[in-house]
């Protein structure tokens, strides 16, 4: 029972949209927060959630003790993807501006809805004539993935199926590259024979890692890629768009590098490999190509890349476990617990119109080192997965059972009951604190198992107090972020900068007191000379704007006084 009940509060996978985020627990439940227009969150409705909420999937007769498990979840950019346990179909939650990427065709769910063109589908089997699409055996998927307006799904034998808006052959290859729209889920019939083990996709492109042979035999993966290449972001070494996979040759069948992690940004690329049969292989090298404008590839500069590179500057003697890419930011973790990002607003991934403002504006063309807001140490304890959105990022660390996240909040993507922009590790309200989460842990725990009358009322009060308890921190959590949003745009007045935990005083931190007057003269002595000059103009500034109002009132008073002088002149 204590297994299940931690199960429950255990995060095995994460994954995040252009504003919307979705984790998997370990009990098979999943949970979405963040933007719910179009309804991609899967609520039923289009409102946002600045919390993780649980989705339901109980459908069409099915049953409480019926209920489905999941085994895996992928976020496009406006739609989203759950796979159950049996494999046998997928869960859908968008089909937004009708390019198919859900497979089916109608309009927006904004509820979960069943994937029934997998139902009837069947592996290609590489025994059997490839283009026989069914068989006695049923479709069995096993992984899902998702990006732009395309989705993703490998099936048990190997098999990669592609729906959506994304890169196919069609009769009409000889107009040059384009996009087709499909309702229908597709297999890749280039990669027929081999095995794909793990795939990614940006917006109009797409990176597979495949096995040389007919089955998956360790590190004789070969990475193909294919699609939109205006970039680079194929690694083919041109900016020529493929129709259909090509091998990028730095990840051959003989490189000396075997590829284990892959992913795609909006055009740019990113591959975590090692060495092939080292003496150890703790060491790893991420690589990057495509896009560059934002300093996403980290190799010092903003050029973009056509051929893969390594990102020199990380250290040499980690082993990354999770990498991602944003819509102009990457991310990667290492086993030690360390998060490095670069790209777009110093490697934080926000967009224009949410950015710093001073001297810490600017896109970071290195890695930067995440550190660990709130704890005395930078690193993050145990992580197990990092995922990118279009403008921000979420660390699974604790073996699951924590989360952090920074980065643009607005819509409440970052789920920590805030819709303001974080630019340092922010926790994710994790467990939530739903009444949906509750039950389910009465559950898990045998709470629902008869224990008597009188226990059974126990439990209702102590469900009636979590709830009352509940609504009174959900109250608390919004005037707080009202609070930190008033203090935050004073702190950026002042300061040209927003605020932080790091900006509380040491002495209001451990004594619980403020010296208002000694801690503006330890401000002012360790600050610089550009620091003193903005506060100089600040303060300038309010008071020639005080001055101003003040003269302003006693010009009212002047107009006033002589009106009622006049007044009580003209009564006479």
């Amino acid at each position: 029972m204590d297994e299940a009940f931690n199960l429950s509060r255990k995060v095995v996978a994460i994954t995040a949209g252009e504003a919307h985020t979705l984790a998997l627990a370990g009990n098979g439940c999943v949970y979405s927060w963040g933007r719910g227009m179009f309804g991609r969150l899967g609520t039923g409705l289009e409102a946002d959630e600045l919390f993780p909420v649980r989705v339901n999937f109980d459908c069409a007769g099915r049953s409480k003790e019926e209920r489905l498990k999941f085994v895996g979840v992928a976020a496009g950019a406006y739609h989203s993807l759950a796979l159950t346990a049996l494999a046998l179909f997928l869960m859908c939650i968008l089909d937004c501006y009708m390019d198919g990427q859900l497979g089916v065709s109608g309009e927006n769910a904004a509820v979960p809805c069943l994937l029934e063109e997998f139902v009837d589908l069947a592996s290609p089997d590489p025994l059997t004539d490839k283009s026989a699409t069914k068989s006695k055996n049923p479709l069995k998927v096993c992984s899902v993935k998702a990006g732009g307006m395309m989705s993703l799904a490998i099936d048990k034998l190997g098999a990669l199926w592609i729906w959506g808006h994304c890169p196919q052959p069609s009769s009409s290859e000889s107009d040059g590259f384009s996009l087709v729209s499909t309702f229908t889920p597709t297999p890749v019939w280039d990669f027929y024979g081999h095995a794909v083990v793990k795939v990614a996709c940006g917006n109009e492109h797409v990176v597979a890692l495949v096995s040389a042979g007919e089955t998956y035999k360790g590190e004789d993966l070969v990475c193909y890629s294919w699609g939109n290449n205006n970039h680079g972001q194929l690694g083919l070494g041109d900016k020529e768009s493929r129709l259909r996979p090509e091998i990028i040759q730095t990840f051959n069948e003989h490189s000396s590098w075997a590829v284990y992690e892959v992913a795609c940004g909006a055009s740019h690329t990113a591959l975590l490999t090692h060495r092939k049969r080292p003496q150890d292989k703790r060491e790893s090298v991420c690589w990057t190509f495509g896009l560059g404008d934002n300093g996403q590839l980290g190799h010092g500069t903003t050029r973009s890349m056509l051929f893969p590179e390594p990102v020199k500057e990380l250290p040499q003697n980690v082993y990354l476990i999770s990498a991602d890419c944003g819509l102009f930011h990457t991310s990667v973790a290492s086993s030690a617990g360390d998060v490095w990002s670069w790209g777009m607003e110093k490697g934080l991934g926000l967009c224009p119109g949410a950015t710093f403002a001073g001297g810490d504006a600017g896109d970071a063309i290195s890695p930067i080192l995440i550190s660990c807001n709130g704890l005395h140490r930078p690193k993050f304890q145990d992580p197990v997965q990092v995922a990118c959105g279009a403008a921000h990022t979420v660390l699974v660390a604790h073996y699951g059972y924590k989360l952090w996240s920074w980065g643009r909040g607005r819509s409440g993507v970052l789920g920590n009951g805030k819709a303001i922009d974080c630019f340092t590790p922010t926790l994710v309200l994790w467990p939530p604190l739903t009444e949906d989460f509750k039950q389910e842990e009465l559950k898990t725990s045998g709470e629902e198992d008869s224990v008597g009358a009188k226990d059974s009322e126990g439990v209702k009060e102590t469900d009636r107090r979590l709830a009352l308890a509940m609504e009174e921190m959900k109250l608390l959590q919004s005037k707080l972020s009202v609070m930190e949003q008033y203090a935050s745009i004073l702190h950026g007045s002042i300061f040209g900068k927003p605020f932080e935990e790091r900006d509380i005083p040491a002495s209001l931190q451990s004594l619980g007191s403020f010296d208002i007057a000694k801690e503006w003269e330890n401000m002012l002595e360790a600050a610089d000379r550009e620091k003193l000059i903005r506060l100089e103009m600040f303060y300038r500034n309010m008071l020639a704007g005080v001055k101003d109002k003040i003269m302003k009132r006693k010009i009212q008073e002047i107009v006033k006084e002589c009106l009622h002088s006049s007044s009580v002149v003209h009564q006479q």
